[in-house]
């Protein structure tokens, strides 16, 4: 193998080979089905209601078509996942009984030779483990979603011209460490509220929130950012010039919101003329995120009783649409169907939040009976929305649609 061909960013051409098995794993003629109904089924009283857009994102199904790819070309080769090639665990497990190891610590990266084959993720890799793995010369088959790489020539255009990139973003989330490894100087901010401390520390912070402590404004701002920002950051300096930028899949909504809180600050502390000097901004929220959330708010608004949002429970794009949802009615994140209990219970990640909970009378109108009950028939339909992160296949979107329709009899 010569060294032009130790390294791919491309299909191998073997999706003809390896399409079956796609199918089989993740293809469902019963989505197709609802979807042609015009993205609604009705059994019995129940009805469920499809959002326009939901599951597989077209780098999703690239990433996990070249990951099979990748096992046919190299049949007799050792293959590892430098971590899950995305957040569902359907699809990991799938890979893993192929054969697909997935690289867990240090120990297991320094067993790679040149012999082995390492795929990188959809979310890719900080710069750092590229090179390791480039010195290895191993094959590496990259699947980066596009949409990530566009924010990474973002943040390295700002580093390139003296900005500090402020990421809208999970600061332990892979894709985020892979951007800010990318930039020279980084500040990841995961939410609103931590945006307004950074936009304070910038205006001046004229009503004192930050606390006087031993180590000062600075120290207080050091601490509570220390797990995310870049190495030797000084706020004093490096929140002078800003590039704002953000994780792919987070709140579209949200990261507008952030961006003008930093534009403000900086309009506040050094006048709307050095503004154009001093603030860049680029929307990089992927386009198939913003098109599930854009459809999750639509079928919110058809009054639906209950939405249920499928996907695996570190998909930060799930856990988006899931907070989306429960703006109109109950919603619960469930990572597929054995979530669901039964008609009384329902296991789900819990909206905003790390925990998995049970919840009983989840099938119930709040202050009103059950929707199924042994004693009286009740007639009004029962209208369940469904929705997906973009790393759901649709077979697991089936099986949830299944399970409800064996629980309502």
């Amino acid at each position: 193998m010569t060294e032009s061909e130790k390294s791919f960013r491309t299909s191998f051409g073997l999706k003809g080979i390896v399409q079956h098995q796609l199918d089989q794993s993740y293809h469902s003629p019963l989505i197709d089905k609802i979807r042609a109904a015009g993205f609604l089924l009705k059994t019995g009283r129940l009805e469920i209601h499809l959002a326009k857009e939901f599951g597989f994102c077209y780098g999703v199904e690239r990433a996990v078509e070249y990951a099979y790819e990748t096992r046919a070309r190299f049949p007799d080769r050792r293959i590892f996942l430098t971590n899950e090639i995305i957040h569902n665990p359907r699809v990991n497990a799938e890979l893993q009984g192929m054969g697909v190891k997935i690289l867990t610590d240090d120990a297991s990266r320094s067993e790679i030779t040149e012999k082995d084959v390492v795929i990188m993720p959809a979310f890719g890799v900080p710069v750092e483990a590229l090179r390791e793995f480039e010195k290895k010369r191993c094959v590496i088959v990259d699947t980066t979603c596009g949409s990530v790489m566009s924010v990474w020539r973002r943040v390295e255009s700002y580093s390139q011209d003296g900005f500090t990139s402020v990421i809208h973003g999970k600061y332990d989330h892979e894709e985020t460490r892979a951007t800010c490894s990318r930039a020279v100087k980084y500040l990841v901010v995961k939410d609103k509220a931590q945006a307004e401390q950074v936009c304070k520390y910038i205006a001046g912070d004229p009503a004192g929130a930050w606390q006087k402590t031993p180590g000062g404004k600075r120290g207080t701002f050091l601490e509570k950012f220390k797990s995310a920002c870049s190495e030797g950051f000084d706020p004093d300096k490096d929140l002078g010039k800003i590039g704002f930028a953000n994780q792919t899949t987070m709140l579209s909504r949200e990261s507008i919101e952030i961006s003008e809180m930093l534009r403000e600050a900086l309009r506040a502390r050094y006048g709307e003329a050095e503004l154009q000097v001093r603030f860049r901004h680029f929307d990089t929220i992927c386009s198939a995120t913003q098109d599930r959330q854009d459809a999750i708010r639509k079928l919110g608004e058809k009054k639906m009783n209950v939405i249920l949002v499928i996907g695996g429970y570190k998909s930060s794009n799930t856990g988006h649409l899931a907070e989306i949802a429960s703006e109109f009615c109950p919603a619960y994140h469930v990572e597929d169907a054995s979530a669901i209990v039964s008609r009384e219970k329902i296991r789900h990640k819990k909206t905003g939040a790390q925990e998995i909970v049970e919840t009983e009378g989840w099938l119930q109108k709040r202050g009103q009976a059950p929707f199924f009950t042994e004693t009286k028939k009740i007639s009004d339909p029962l209208q369940i929305g469904i929705t997906a992160g973009a790393s759901t296949p649709n077979r697991v979107v089936e099986e949830v649609i299944q399970r409800l329709i064996d629980i309502s009899g």
